[in-house]
């Protein structure tokens, strides 16, 4: 009887937070080698599937990075990363659309469904309008050619959208598409920030393999539990926020900025993480409030 009371009381503590996110838009954007155990993917699903049952509107943007890799490594084709880009040729973005629809985003759908989820797949190629991204190099200031990789010029929520208001849960593929029909590779940070600016999504929540920002690198002791708009770019001098982080923060800054309210970045490895997050009082990762 005693653990039957126990389950109660842990419903009642998750009633607040039930009633205050009814109805909100939440994107979560989900990649990394938090995707790379099945079991954890579909720990991570089920959590979603309770979230849509409870009334708020999940949307999942997924990433796939080592499943490209692996492809292409069969395919016998070198990856090259510039300046932490996947460097896209013709035939390479070819085969980032091929597993990212028909392998990764896939089996995500067939996942959700088997929890009595109900799950559509969205590509985003529909929603995500993009241009070739340019750049130059820091050190030489010459142009870095990425290939095929884009920068979001404009975003079309419409299927998204639609999916909401039939209580669906889009499943959210990171490419998009320029007016002429070319497909660009699309960083899966950036298209989650980007959908959830246009959504006006309530929260954002990046789940990766590390716990949220750390004061001092490698010791998660020192979690920053709450990070301040205000307060990102003296991080970033100081570098607290470093590395790869920088430019995921700043595109949560944007969100913020576009009207989502909070973002959450939280360790996906964590059991229940994103309910832990949500849910409770004290949450688990960080949150960068505007």
């Amino acid at each position: 009887m005693e653990k039957l009371i126990e389950k109660a009381a842990v419903l009642v503590e998750a009633l607040p937070y039930i009633q205050e996110f009814r109805d909100a838009v939440v994107v979560v954007k989900f990649g990394g080698s938090a995707m790379e155990d099945p079991n954890r993917v579909r720990g991570v699903l089920r959590d979603i599937v309770f979230m849509e049952c409870a009334g708020m509107k999940p949307v999942v943007v997924h990433g796939g990075g080592k499943a490209i890799s692996r492809r292409l490594e069969e395919t016998g084709i070198e990856t090259r990363f510039l300046h932490g880009l996947r460097y896209t040729d013709a035939r390479i973005v070819q085969i980032v659309d091929e597993v990212l629809h028909h392998e990764i985003n896939a089996a995500l759908v067939r996942t959700v469904a088997e929890f009595d989820g109900r799950p559509v797949g969205i590509s985003g190629k529909s929603v995500l309008r993009a241009e070739k991204l340019t750049s130059r190099d820091p050190a030489t200031g010459e142009p870095v050619d990425f290939g095929f990789v884009g920068r979001v010029v404009g975003v079309d929520p419409g299927p998204v959208q639609a999916a909401l208001d039939r209580r669906q849960v889009p499943i959210v593929t990171p490419l998009g598409k320029d007016g002429g029909g070319q497909v660009y590779n699309i960083n899966a940070d950036t298209a989650a920030c980007e959908l959830a600016a246009a959504l006006k999504a309530r929260k954002l929540v990046f789940l990766s393999d590390v716990p949220g920002i750390l004061r001092r690198a490698g010791d998660e002791a020192s979690l920053v539990s709450t990070v301040r708009r205000d307060e990102v770019d003296a991080l970033i001098a100081q570098g607290v926020i470093a590395g790869g982080m920088v430019p995921k923060v700043r595109s949560a800054v944007a969100a913020l900025d576009a009207g989502t309210q909070k973002v959450h970045m939280i360790d996906g490895r964590v059991r229940h993480a994103l309910l832990l997050e949500i849910f409770t009082a004290e949450g688990i990762g960080t949150q960068i409030v505007g």
